[in-house]
């Protein structure tokens, strides 16, 4: 177990904070790669909860985007409340998702967390080609890093809203009928991340639509 200095932390959307975090000495990860985390505080210790890096290996310290559910008041909660100087502690990495190959993205709201990591050392080594993402939220407002993605992404990235509420607006699903309409080829590999019944559904629709279950990595 590793203690981690907590060295700035601020809100990227209205409920996602990042964690900017003090990195031990030959500290090894890959990108989409998660640790197992708890809060340094009495009572916290042992609420073990899995987060992905955001950061790469190469950076000096690192990231965590954390979503902060206030209506549970457990982990993430807390987390809202640490400031820098605070410590987090790092029982364990693990591997999740890792990179195989050029395909399709599809991400649901924190769901992107494990694919920033891939797509930033993607971008940086000059490899971000042939990828697409789609990326399903709430509302714009929930986006994470969209400036960003859109930075490395461009037009292969795209967005769709569940519940926008605006004048005009189609309140679209990434369901089978969207993937139907927006994917026309399902030969490719499939990325798939967000929350559990999301994933699962995705994965049923693209596997009734032709796609390889050896090429779905979730």
């Amino acid at each position: 177990m590793q203690r981690l200095k907590i060295l700035n932390t601020y809100y990227i959307t209205h409920n996602v904070k990042s964690f900017l975090l003090e990195k031990p000495k030959d500290f090894e990860y890959t990108p989409g790669q998660s640790a197992l985390i708890s809060i340094n505080l009495p009572g916290w210790e042992d609420q073990i909860r899995p987060f992905t890096f955001t950061s790469l290996q190469h950076w000096n310290h690192l990231e965590f985007i954390i979503k902060i559910n206030e209506d549970h008041k457990g982990v993430t909660s807390q987390l809202g409340k640490l400031n820098a100087g605070a410590e987090l502690l790092l029982h364990k990495v693990y591997g999740t998702i890792h990179y195989k190959g050029p395909g399709i993205f599809i991400a649901g709201g924190t769901g992107i967390t494990p694919f920033i990591a891939i797509f930033r050392a993607l971008f940086e080594s000059g490899n971000l080609r042939n990828l697409a993402l789609l990326y399903s939220n709430k509302t714009k407002d929930d986006i994470i890093l969209h400036d960003e993605l859109t930075k490395m992404l461009g037009p292969a990235y795209r967005n769709v809203f569940t519940q926008e509420g605006v004048i005009g607006f189609r309140e679209r699903r990434i369901d089978r009928k969207f993937l139907i309409e927006t994917i026309g080829d399902f030969s490719s590999r499939f990325y798939v991340c967000g929350p559990e019944i999301f994933t699962e559904e995705i994965c049923d629709a693209l596997i009734s639509l032709g796609a390889d279950p050896e090429f779905l990595i979730i």
